[in-house]
């Protein structure tokens, strides 16, 4: 009957108010938590990186001029517009110019008049594989990978601790729920032992023993009280508006209680952390930073190469360089030239090359560890969750238990073949077992979003 009048009290109560569901609650905190927009900037800075990175092979436009004037005499007089266009292709650059030339002093390399080109500059040595720019542009393409990843880490921390939050909160009110019924059922019980007891039918220690059960009941709802005040408030941390409001929880906003009587869904372990091993974001994170330590490497082995830089233009009179294009070209108007820089004993290469294979194995090292101890985790919640379901069992079918036997003793006690003492033992049984029943329920749900927490699977 108790029971019965409980879950009464918990559906009027919650038909006046508003529910707030776990899924309705996490969307809220997906869209509008500070954290969650947090880590959607850092993915915005990687991109911003990239973006920045890129520039190093933009095109570029330069401009020398000058002129001298002294004693009635023009020294010299220039105006030189070039265009350079760098390219990922073997490092090569091309580039494209115009010469105006002229005065008395011209130095003798200049062409006077003028003239245009058209070259390039290609190293046939270290840069020829990668250079410093290329290796930029492929960290920065990877770093915006790896942001994505951090994204998701910092979402699946977000969510772990959201969840928790939500499901302690109702846990706390489930608690002050069940406290308040069994409070409201002792004072009933107390008015009507009082009655009994001014009509003659009860003893005076019947009332005291009434009063002494309400007076316990009292205490442990205003515990539970404290309790449920404690996780709103800590549960109003995850609430925040479209507007970057925080806002705190209305005292008429009610959990799901159905589903926290429910069992979760539990996959197979070895799906679990197969999909761990996948798409885990701290494991994915050190894959990246492996391919940014490769690509690092390339580039410290380049440093042990010969500089040996290549540069050729094509010449020709006027501001039109394809003008007479042929063969002719290529044996008359032209210019080459060659860069040789070779280090002889070549140890900032060796070192840098060697520092940068050391990293990569310690990376390695590193990671190894944490997949293992993911894997550990992983495996921890879910025996955890699996113990926890036996545990609920078992303490559920206590409860039904003790239930029948409170039921069976109130109906005792009003044929007055029992006391009042025998009642209140076996309802305070009722309320330890419901209580152990509520806290193990909220430690399963905490373990079950662990697993893909470990797993690295809330999103």
């Amino acid at each position: 009957m108790r029971l019965f009048l409980f879950f009464v009290f918990c559906f009027a109560l919650e038909a006046s108010a508003q529910v707030l569901t776990p899924e309705q609650f996490i969307q809220q905190v997906r869209l509008y938590h500070p954290l969650a927009k947090q880590a959607t900037l850092e993915v915005e800075k990687a991109k911003a990186e990239l973006l920045s990175v890129r520039g190093n092979f933009d095109p570029a436009l330069t401009f020398q001029g000058g002129s001298k004037t002294f004693d009635g005499k023009n020294y010299y007089s220039y105006a030189n517009p070039e265009v350079k266009v760098p390219t990922r292709l073997a490092g090569l650059d091309l580039k494209a110019g115009l010469e105006n030339n002229g005065g008395q002093f011209l130095n003798s390399e200049n062409t006077a008049g003028q003239s245009s080109y058209l070259g390039f500059v290609l190293p046939v040595g270290k840069g020829l594989i990668t250079d410093q720019r290329r290796t930029a542009l492929q960290q920065a393409l990877i770093y915006r990978s790896m942001s994505e990843q951090e994204k998701r880490r910092m979402v699946n921390d977000l969510l772990f601790d959201a969840y928790v939050g939500y499901w302690q909160w109702a846990g706390a009110y489930q608690l002050y729920s069940i406290y308040s019924n069994f409070l409201r059922v002792s004072t009933d019980r107390l008015r009507l032992v009082r009655l009994s007891f001014q009509q003659g039918d009860r003893s005076a220690i019947d009332t005291l023993e009434a009063l002494t059960q309400v007076q316990n009941f009292e205490m442990l709802q205003a515990d539970a009280a404290v309790k449920l005040n404690t996780s709103s408030l800590e549960l109003s941390n995850f609430l925040w508006d479209e507007n970057d409001s925080a806002y705190a929880l209305s005292p008429k906003t009610l959990p799901d209680t159905t589903q926290f009587a429910l069992y979760q869904p539990v996959r197979p372990l070895n799906d679990v952390m197969e999909q761990a091993m996948l798409e885990n974001p701290t494991l994915r994170s050190y894959d990246y930073k492996l391919d940014a330590l490769e690509a690092e490497k390339r580039l410290k082995f380049q440093s042990m190469l010969p500089v040996v830089n290549l540069k050729a233009n094509l010449l020709n009179q006027g501001y039109n360089v394809f003008k007479d294009f042929g063969g002719a070209l290529f044996q008359n108007n032209y210019l080459w030239g060659i860069d040789v820089k070779f280090p002889l004993f070549i140890r900032e290469g060796r070192g840098d090359y060697q520092k940068a294979k050391l990293k990569i194995q310690e990376t390695n090292y590193q990671l190894n560890a944490k997949r293992w101890e993911t894997q550990n985790k992983v495996r921890n919640y879910y025996t955890e969750t699996a113990l926890l379901q036996k545990q609920i069992r078992l303490t559920q079918q206590a409860f039904t238990g003790f239930s029948s036997l409170l039921k069976a003793e109130n109906l005792r006690f009003q044929n007055g073949e029992s006391s009042l003492f025998l009642v209140n033992t076996r309802e305070n049984k009722v309320i330890e077992t419901a209580e152990k029943l509520i806290n193990l329920r909220v430690k399963y749900l905490k373990a079950n979003y662990a697993v893909d927490w470990a797993a690295g699977l809330l999103r």
